[in-house]
This record gives C-alpha cells, sequence and structure tokens, in this order.
C-alpha cells in the first residue's frame, strides 16, 4: 500500500490564507407529520478557527476601516431603520387583508386540528343540493318559511292525535349515500339533498333547513295526514322508537315535559309559515360516503312524521320531510360530531344559475381557510344561527335608524327560508329608497308572484336588462380592522326575479307577515352564489363568493403551497 501524500506545505511566513468552508443542513419531517414540513440550515466555518478573517477588497476608494465605518452607521441610520419598519408594516397589513385578522388566528392551532382528526379518523361528506322541479305554476304569495317557532311534547295540536306507534315494516334498496342538494327559488323555493336511511338503506328528499333542529321523515306509523312524497313512507319497528329517557327526547322537549310513564318520545313542531308537523322520534342507521371514499353508518335519531299541516301539504315540489341543521344537540351535524366522525362544521353553496343546485357539505375539509369573512353566532333562546348587523345599507343609503349608540339589528342565516325578510322599518325605507331611485318601474298589483311587481317602461326579459336600474343591499357587521366592516352583500341578481308576465318582482319581504317585524331572516334568495359556513366549534359564521358548481378542499397557506 503506498504511503500517504506528505502535507501540504505551510504558508509563508507573513502571509494567512484561511479556508473558508460552507454547510447546509436539510431537515426533512417525521414521515407520520408531514405537515411540519422541512427546514433547511446554512452557515460557513474556517478551518484555522484563530485566524483573523480575510482582508477585505477596499470599496469606493476609502480605506477599509473607514468602509467598514460608514457601512456600519448606514445600516443603523434612521433613514433605514425607517424605510424597514414602513416594507414590514406594508407586508403586515397585506397578510391581514388576505387571511383576515380572525381567520389568521386560526392558523396557530392548524397542527393540532390536524393531528386531532388523524387521531379521532374525522372525515367529511360531500351532499349535492337539487334544485326543487317546477311545477308550471305562479309562487305563493309568500315562500316557505321552515323557522321552527316552538316544539310541544303533549301534542299541542290535540290529544286526539298522539298515536301509539305500532307494527310496521322495513324496506328498501339502493346502498349509495352520497348526497347532492338540488331545488330553486322560482317558483317553487328551497333546495333538498338525499339521505338514505335505514337497513337496507333507502333514499329520503329532505328541505335543508337551518332554521331547524330535527330531521323528520314522513313516516307511516300510520300516517294521518301526509304529502305525497317521492318515496314510499318510512316504516318504523317498535324497538326503533326513542323512549323518553333519551337525553336527545329531553333535549328537544326539555326536561320540565319529561314523561315517565310514556313509551315513546312525542314531538309537535311548528314554523314561522304556520305549518306544523308532528311524530315520535326514531333511531335507525344512516348511511353516508366520505370524501375520502369511506362509508360510514351512523346511529341517527330523527323524527318519524305522521301528521303534517299547511304548506307541508300543499308544497308542490315534491320532499319526504326536513334535514335539521342547527346548532341543537339533536340536528344532523351535532349528531355527527357527537359520535366523533366530523368536526361540528358544515356548509353550503347555491349556485345562481337557472335550474341548478349546489353542495353542502359535513366536516372542515371543504371549508376554506382563508378568504372568508366571519362573524360571531350570537347566543339566544334557541338553537339558530343568530348574528347582528350594526347597519344597513341600499347602496349608500342607510337604511337602519340607531335610536343609541350599539343598537343592532338581529339577523337569523335561514336556508328553510325562500326568501330574505326584513323588519318593518327597514322594509319599507328601503322600498322608498327603490321608487325614488327608480322612478321608470311601476307597481303592478295584477301580479301575484310576490307581494311586490313593478312593470318597467321597457321590455323586460332577464336580469340583466334591469340589474343596472338597482343597488345592492348590503349588511355590515361590525369592524374586521380598524376601519373595515365585515359586510354581507346581496346584490340585485339576489333579491330581483323576472316574472312569468315580465315584471320585475322583490325577492325581500316584509318580516311582520311571519311575526319576526325585528328581525332581518337571511333565506335562499340572497344565499345564492356564496359558499357559507356554520362553524359550531368556534361560534362563527363565514361566507365568500363563489360560482358554487366544484367545491375543494383547501389546506396549507396560498402564498407558499
Amino acid at each position: 500500500m503506498a504511503p500517504p501524500p506528505p502535507p501540504p506545505p505551510p504558508p509563508p511566513a507573513g502571509e494567512h490564507q484561511p479556508q473558508l468552508h460552507g454547510v447546509v443542513i436539510i431537515s426533512l419531517p417525521p414521515p407520520d407529520q408531514p405537515s411540519k414540513g422541512k427546514t433547511i440550515t446554512a452557515f460557513t466555518y474556517s478551518d484555522d478557527p484563530g485566524a483573523p478573517p480575510p482582508p477585505q477588497e477596499p470599496a469606493m476608494g476609502y480605506p477599509v476601516g473607514a468602509g467598514g465605518r460608514r457601512r456600519s452607521r448606514r445600516a443603523l441610520s434612521p433613514r433605514r431603520v425607517a424605510a424597514m419598519l414602513l416594507v414590514l408594516g406594508a407586508l403586515a397589513v397585506a397578510a391581514y387583508y388576505c387571511f383576515y385578522s380572525d381567520v389568521a388566528v386560526q392558523f396557530l392551532g392548524m397542527e393540532q386540528e390536524e393531528a386531532h382528526k388523524e387521531r379521532n379518523e374525522t372525515r367529511s361528506f360531500l351532499l349535492p343540493l337539487y334544485p326543487k322541479a317546477r311545477q308550471g305554476r305562479a309562487l305563493r304569495e309568500f315562500g316557505d318559511v321552515k323557522l321552527a317557532a316552538k316544539r310541544v311534547d303533549d301534542g299541542g295540536r290535540k290529544a286526539a292525535n298522539k298515536m301509539e306507534v305500532g307494527k310496521a315494516v322495513t324496506a328498501g334498496s339502493n346502498n349509495k349515500a352520497l348526497l347532492p342538494i338540488k331545488g330553486n327559488v322560482f317558483p317553487d323555493g328551497q333546495y333538498y339533498t338525499s339521505i338514505f336511511v335505514g337497513n337496507p338503506p333507502r333514499p329520503y328528499f329532505l328541505d335543508v333547513d337551518t332554521g331547524s333542529d330535527l330531521t323528520w321523515i314522513q313516516c307511516d306509523a300510520p300516517c294521518t295526514n301526509c304529502a305525497k312524497g317521492p318515496h314510499p313512507l318510512y316504516k318504523p319497528t317498535k324497538e326503533k322508537i326513542v323512549p323518553p329517557r333519551d337525553s336527545l327526547c329531553q333535549e328537544l322537549q326539555g326536561e320540565q315535559n319529561y314523561c315517565e310513564t310514556c313509551k315513546q318520545c312525542d314531538y309537535e313542531i311548528e314554523y314561522a309559515d304556520q305549518s306544523s308537523s308532528m311524530g315520535v322520534l326514531a333511531r335507525d342507521d344512516m348511511h353516508l360516503i366520505a370524501t375520502n371514499g369511506g362509508r360510514e353508518k351512523l346511529d341517527f335519531v330523527f323524527g318519524c312524521a305522521y301528521d303534517q299541516q299547511g304548506q307541508l301539504l300543499s308544497s308542490p315540489a315534491k320532499t319526504d320531510g326536513i334535514l335539521g341543521l342547527s346548532s341543537a344537540a339533536i340536528s344532523l351535524p351535532s349528531q355527527l360530531a357527537s359520535h366523533g366522525i366530523i368536526s361540528n362544521i358544515f356548509g353550503h353553496c347555491i349556485t345562481r344559475e337557472q335550474g341548478g343546485g349546489g353542495y353542502m357539505f359535513l366536516g372542515d375539509d371543504y371549508a376554506p381557510r382563508w378568504g372568508m369573512t366571519w362573524t360571531s353566532i350570537r347566543s339566544g333562546p334557541d338553537n339558530l344561527y343568530h348574528t347582528e348587523a350594526n347597519n344597513v345599507k341600499y347602496g349608500d343609503q342607510q337604511l337602519s335608524v340607531r335610536e343609541k349608540a350599539g343598537n343592532s339589528v338581529q339577523v337569523i342565516f335561514d336556508s328553510g327560508s325562500s326568501y330574505t325578510y326584513l323588519p318593518n322599518e327597514i322594509y319599507e325605507n328601503l322600498i322608498a329608497a327603490i321608487k325614488y331611485a327608480s322612478p321608470g318601474f311601476v307597481q303592478d298589483n295584477s301580479d301575484r308572484t310576490l307581494p311586490l311587481c313593478w312593470k318597467a317602461d321597457f321590455p323586460v326579459r332577464y336580469l340583466e336588462d334591469v340589474k343596472q336600474f338597482f343597488k345592492p343591499l348590503s349588511l355590515h357587521f361590525g369592524k374586521k380592522w380598524l376601519f373595515m366592516s365585515k359586510t354581507f352583500t346581496i346584490s340585485p341578481e339576489d333579491f330581483l326575479i323576472i316574472s312569468d308576465k315580465g315584471n320585475v318582482c322583490f325577492g325581500l319581504l316584509n318580516g311582520t307577515e311571519i311575526n319576526h317585524g325585528s328581525t332581518i331572516i337571511v333565506g335562499d334568495v340572497s344565499l345564492r352564489g356564496k359558499l357559507v359556513v356554520y362553524d359550531n366549534q368556534r361560534r362563527q359564521i363565514g361566507w365568500t363568493n363563489s360560482d358554487c358548481t366544484k367545491p375543494q378542499t383547501q389546506k396549507g397557506f396560498p402564498f407558499f403551497l
């Protein structure tokens, strides 16, 4: 073996030539936690630590020492510090407007939430929304308002109408459980989706309603009053009936109405449009297909409705019941969350397209993490999605009159209402503002499509022909940051409807007609073209504009991933 080569000769006396080396360290994330990302570290070192650094070439003809001092003074000069602070401030403002203050805070716990989801195997479910089919008739004077008014455990209507569930049979086919939304605002109102219940599962079409606690399906128990639905009535067996001691029964009825000797959990729900539903609680399997392809079977509690009254019997668009999406423990999202299947977050997106539907999701996979405007859900005596608007404007004109500082307007987001309802004062001010700004439109009382329809002095076929003559209605929910407000904007195309007579009809109604004269109810007509998210974990509602055609999962930061 050849001897090693001799070491290089030392540098001549008086000369120092230290060798600098560069090192780059790349740290990869753990295989089971890729979300932690990778880190890159770079540094240099010398092979002669005791040697002074290599001399620098003079710059601009100055001595090395003087140049070093000049650069040091320039780096610490007030102008340079001020410029750096200005740049940092601009970056901070840009980052804020990108993420919004309340959304940025959510990123702080993102890793913990992702780890929690992995541990609990939570997932999301995508449900298409469908428009109700047109039946070739004018819309009722007032559309459906499935905003639950009260719940009664003693039959409310008549004690004789209450019945004990007898023998029934289960039936069904079809093993799919992917749920879309369908429906339209005009001429039928409301949107519906499909769920699969029973074993084997069978489908039921249900109105999507954020204003209702209880999901109920028309039921052969036997049935006293049921509308002709698209599917056979649900038929429970006795073992499927929920007893009064069940916690969800007590939550629905209230502890003061607990009946120890009763054999079943009776309920009655009355809605703001004077319709009602009576039945008993049942428990059966609900079948869902997760967005990751997995199947989920949930032990689901719902209403077996055998006696419907009012609009529920006369609805021309056939559905089998109502899907309750409020924040109550008995609602569908809350039941899924209580089983650890999803986070208690859901949302919907209704397209503006004629005859189009949209989609709905359960869980947080489709809830955007940036670009949303959020406002807090206010506590109330019910489980509805209450918020507070500080101001209401038509264009630049203020409609709400505040007698004192801090007097706000209550707002309820209700997908079970076909239209948007305004407090009497705001409604009257809005009509006056429209008449003043659009003198070319004359009210046509012969058109019964909606309570208020105008005839234009020129032919009207599409919304594009008239929307430029109207201004947006905006609800302001306080300050987002310093001076910018959180605004929910209702564009003219979100409250105008062209009737069969070629008139322009007003899709914003007076709330006094449904005994909500002091509350704004935001219904389907104003929810179109927006992705709306209901976050029951953080107690907030968020929205952003969307064409509602293709749901997308949104993860990570928009600038870097």
